[in-house]
């Protein structure tokens, strides 16, 4: 009996919680989204929205998908042949034979987008929390204030209470009286975004109380001067990456030419070649690896780095060994090897750019302040730079080859005499260079598309990065390339992209006519010409 008396017990006490759950729906507001008019089923949705019952989202779902109807005086959620009493929950045995659709108008649609918006802010996945917290920061509607309120009372992450405050006051501002607006007016000059501004702006044209307008002057200020910084940084970060695109893109050159003396016109080709291998590699492991797919770069950098090394050595070997010392026809060679290039690769891989896909952790970006974004594949690029070029500069300090090539550079026949293998080690130093310039094309594809074209694009930027450096010095090519990065930037933020173009060349032709030898002379006993 004992036993029994539980059971019944606890059946009775369930039926009363699913009771009591079911009550705490508000059957009125269900109704009046069903049958009411347009301001009645606005209100209805801001009422479903501040109960935060989970079944209002299920219901409010089914009114923007068109799967909200009637059936006499009943509201039911009908997903294909089934039915479900939209506020008991009770399923029906089978669908009404007399059914209407809820019509929504855009009006209607858009104020519950923000209602699932803001029920997602209770939700136990932070990422959908965030999410509906950033959805509802470009706009909510003031019924949504005691729902927002609520989930600031409970939320513990930093980031999105910071989104919920900013939230709340501009709701706040819309239907609080004067203290309450005036407290969300300061709780808006901490935040850096510019939907902060842009409230505090509006504040400003309309307010009639004099304390609130004040405040809002001093809130404006702060926001102001946030997002100034966050520009900075930004223009900051920009230059950087930039500097780093062209540093990865005039290393090679820095060698071919700043320590062998070749114009190498065929170089931004060689980029090419080595985005391309870039493009192969990703075909391959989608089709054969998909599973590793986001690992493709780790076999793409070294494929890059070998085709384009050994396209240049057999350059080399071929063509450029005959025309040492004649820099007009080496340019001249080196131009027609790069339209033999191009038109290889188009004949190959078609006229069309092709896309190559980021892996997962180069998608996306941190957010460092309001308007500040920092993508996680310009972070990758830059940290890419770094790598290569401190790797050339322990092979060229730290290796036979590195001690080889600038004995060759220093003085040509006395490294002969010494028994260094001079035709050897410039076949060697040409695949380096190449290779580095595969290196930058492998880079490059994980910024923008890749096409036949695409060196073309950095041929002339890399060859006043290494004379502006001054020939020959690593040093140099690093500090012009973060340089010219810099300035194109700043330039572009005052000027735009094409007087800023104008405005580089120009100072680079006066500070070659001042100092030829660029930022930093090549030292030693004998230096040839």
């Amino acid at each position: 009996m004992r036993g029994k008396f539980s059971i019944n017990t606890v059946l009775l006490l369930t039926g009363a919680l699913f009771a009591c759950a079911a009550a705490a729906l508000d059957r009125a507001a269900v109704e009046k989204l069903a049958f009411g008019d347009s301001d009645e089923r606005s209100a209805a949705i801001a009422l479903l929205v501040t109960e935060g019952d989970p079944r209002a989202a299920a219901i409010l779902g089914a009114l923007g998908e068109g799967e909200l109807q009637i059936a006499g005086k009943r509201v039911l959620i009908v997903k294909g042949s089934e039915a479900t009493d939209a506020i008991t929950g009770e399923k029906l045995a089978a669908l009404p034979a007399e059914r209407e659709d809820i019509v929504v108008n855009n009006r209607l649609r858009s104020a519950v987008q923000g209602a699932l918006a803001a029920l997602k802010l209770v939700s136990a996945d932070r990422a959908e929390r965030y999410t509906a917290a950033k959805a509802l920061a470009g706009g909510a509607d003031a019924g949504m204030l005691p729902l927002v309120k609520k989930a600031l009372d409970k939320e513990s992450d930093a980031d999105i209470r910071t989104l919920l405050q900013h939230i709340a006051a501009s709701l706040e501002l819309k239907a609080g009286d004067g203290p309450t607006r005036l407290a969300a007016v300061r709780t808006l000059g901490l935040s850096g975004g510019g939907n902060a501004k842009s409230l505090l702006l509006a504040v400003l044209e309309g307010e009639t109380d004099a304390d609130v307008r004040l405040e809002a002057q001093k809130s404006l200020k702060q926001v102001e001067e946030r997002l100034a910084w966050g520009q900075r940084a930004g223009l900051l970060f920009a230059g950087v990456s930039l500097g780093s695109i062209l540093l990865l893109a005039a290393l090679g050159l820095a060698i071919t030419y700043g320590l062998m003396g070749v114009i190498n016109m065929a170089h931004g080709e060689l980029i090419m070649i080595g985005a391309y291998a870039t493009f192969v590699v990703q075909n391959l492991f989608r089709a054969h690896l998909p599973a590793a797919f986001d690992w493709y770069l780790l076999c793409a950098v070294p494929v890059a780095f070998a085709v384009s090394a050994l396209v240049g050595m057999a350059l080399e070997r071929s063509v450029i060994r005959w025309l040492y010392g004649r820099p007009l026809e080496t340019l001249l060679a080196t131009w027609g090897i790069s339209l033999v290039l191009i038109q290889a690769v188009r004949t190959i891989f078609g006229a069309q750019n092709v896309q190559v896909e980021n892996p997962a952790f180069m998608s996306g970006g941190i957010e460092l302040l309001a308007n500040v974004v920092l993508p996680w594949s310009r972070i990758v690029i830059v940290l890419f730079a770094g790598a290569v070029v401190t790797g050339v500069w322990l092979l060229l300090t730290r290796t036979r080859l590195g001690l080889f090539v600038r004995g060759v550079t220093q003085n040509r026949a006395m490294a002969s005499c010494v028994g260094v293998p001079t035709a050897r080690v410039d076949t060697l130093a040409f695949g380096l260079g190449s290779g580095i310039a595969g290196l930058a094309g492998c880079a490059l594809s994980q910024i923008g598309n890749v096409g036949p074209d695409l060196g073309q694009a950095y041929i002339v930027d890399s060859f006043m990065v290494v004379v502006l450096g001054g020939v020959g010095q690593l040093a140099g090519t690093i500090y012009a390339a973060l340089g010219l990065g810099f300035a194109n930037k700043l330039l572009e933020s005052w000027s735009g992209a094409v007087l800023a173009k104008i405005a580089v060349l120009v100072f680079i032709i006066i500070f070659i006519q001042k100092r030829p030898q660029g930022m930093f002379a090549l030292k030693g006993r004998s230096v040839e010409t």
